[in-house]
């Protein structure tokens, strides 16, 4: 376990500046299994660090192979036994319409475990709230709504398509926005029926724990949800190798993507993985440059730089490259860094020393590879913890490692191009395809260039605003399948069709009577 380096012990200032411990925390983060909180059956626990201090503050249970058994157990007897795979969808609805009023009534407490553990400024885990909120409303609306397919030959024969939860579904999620997160995996998971197993991010055990209190004021039968902290390297492996867990919903970096593709094909189970990101953004001259400016800094600097979509590689045409530079440059610098609880922070702590040590070495590698133009290190007056300077580099070559590797950090790389054709080289220059943003207002480049350029989303003049119903995921190292609407129904479910024939029937007979 990462601990505090003897260099980097907070200060009494730090610590009086920090914000305590939130009240009333569990002692340690528990597992929730079969509607009860109960420690690892080998009563091993893992530490949990503050990311302004690098302080451990709790303790949580460390699951392992036992934990996930019981967790798995507990799920696949509810979804057999229990009335929640069997209910109408508008019985569901009702609870997940309570779920999402409840997650709402309690935002406050919600985004101050969250930006505590994390690191986001209050400002945004709040927003992070209200999102997961609106992704329960959303699924519990849709399930209602929800239309299946029919195909008819009148007088011969009608076909139509049941829908059927699969069962114990695993979701695995990551830590930079993990409530919310959590929230887009399991709305739909439980608004179709199945039983889940929850297994959080180890860096962000702290806020997981409330879904437990809202699905039971919310009537969620018992055993429905089930939640198991610990290492992804044994509670996340155990739970994607577990031969009755039939699907696998995993958001996170690439290569752990990879391992969890291998470790689930021998049992051909269902996945959906949403990978890492290196998504550009691409200012034409014809843009609105204020706009894109403040798009462009927001895409990469919220969140503490820590998202997927983030626009981490700006291609800007040549005319008006020196410009942007200098304006963009310009305003990162007066972006305000600050301790997660202030109102007024933008930029907060990124969420671990291991994280920290991880940007810190591209922010050192892109001095070499391009010219640094903002930021470059850590904040003056924060000597501990993980603070960051959003920083800039300039110049930066399409071979640069800057430009080709995800960073997850509040660093961005400005590139120059000369022509449409050099940009889009440029923007499908990596192995990523998760996101793209484009910035002209020239409407026949724009769709042309939205429809060549690698990514699973594309913004036109905007930045990353998503309507729930559409697919969200990537191309490339990027991701494995869609969710998001109709194609999180698509994965959570099994599609069955099925013939009547309303006529004669009408086949070969084999092996007739003469």
């Amino acid at each position: 376990m990462m601990t505090q380096s003897a260099d980097q012990t907070p200060s009494a200032e730090i610590r009086d500046a920090a914000a305590p411990a939130p009240a009333g925390l569990p002692a340690p983060i528990q597992h929730y299994i079969d509607a009860e909180f109960v420690d690892s059956a080998d009563g091993e626990t893992f530490d949990v660090i503050n990311p302004v201090t690098n302080e451990t503050y709790i303790q949580a249970s460390a699951g392992k192979k036992e934990d996930v058994d019981r967790a798995v157990a507990a799920a696949k007897r509810a979804f057999h036994e229990g009335p929640w795979s069997s209910m109408l969808p508008r019985e569901r609805s009702r609870v997940l319409h309570k779920i999402a009023d409840l997650v709402e009534e309690r935002g406050a407490r919600l985004a101050e475990l969250e930006s505590f553990d994390t690191g986001l400024p209050i400002t945004q885990a709040l927003g992070q709230g209200r999102r997961a909120a609106e992704n329960f409303r959303f699924f519990a609306d849709l399930i209602v709504a929800q239309a299946d397919d029919t195909y008819k030959v009148p007088g011969r024969q009608i076909n139509y398509v049941n829908r059927k939860p699969i069962g114990v579904a695993g979701l695995i999620t990551p830590w930079n926005t993990p409530f919310m997160l959590e929230s887009w995996k399991l709305a739909p998971a439980l608004a179709t029926g199945n039983s889940v197993v929850l297994k959080p991010a180890e860096f962000t055990p702290l806020s997981a724990g409330l879904w437990a209190g809202i699905f039971e004021e919310a009537g969620l039968p018992r055993g429905v949800f089930n939640l198991v902290n610990g290492i992804g390297e044994q509670a996340g492996d155990a739970l994607v190798k577990h031969p009755e867990v039939p699907l696998i919903s995993f958001t996170g970096e690439s290569s752990t993507g990879q391992l969890i593709f291998a470790n689930a094909a021998p049992h051909l189970k269902g996945l959906s993985m949403e990978l890492g990101g290196k998504s550009p953004a691409i200012v034409f001259a014809d843009a609105d440059l204020e706009a894109a400016i403040n798009a462009t800094i927001f895409g990469v600097f919220s969140l503490n730089g820590e998202r997927c979509t983030a626009g981490s590689r700006i291609l800007v045409e040549r005319s008006i490259y020196d410009e942007f530079v200098e304006r963009y440059a310009a305003q990162a610098e007066r972006v305000r860094i600050g301790y997660p609880h202030q109102p007024e922070t933008e930029v907060g702590a990124l969420v671990h020393p291991e994280h920290f040590e991880k940007v810190m070495s591209y922010v050192e590698l892109g001095k070499t590879e391009g010219r640094l133009v903002a930021g470059g290190g850590r904040p003056e007056g924060f000597e501990a913890g993980n603070f960051i300077q959003p920083t800039v580099f300039a110049d930066v070559p399409h071979t640069a490692r800057i430009f080709q590797e995800e960073i997850f950090g509040p660093v961005v790389a400005i590139t120059p191009f000369d022509t449409e054709e050099e940009a889009l080289q440029l923007a499908n220059d990596t192995k990523y395809g998760l996101a793209a943003y484009i910035w002209t207002n020239d409407l026949k480049r724009s769709h042309n260039f939205a429809q060549a350029v690698e990514a699973g989303m594309v913004w036109l003049n905007s930045n990353n605003v998503r309507d729930l119903r559409t697919p969200f995921g990537g191309v490339k190292a990027s991701g494995l399948g869609h969710e998001g609407g109709y194609r999180s129904i698509d994965f959570y479910t099994d599609q069955q069709a099925v013939h009547i024939n309303l006529g004669e029937v009408h086949n070969p007979v084999f092996g007739k009577a003469d």
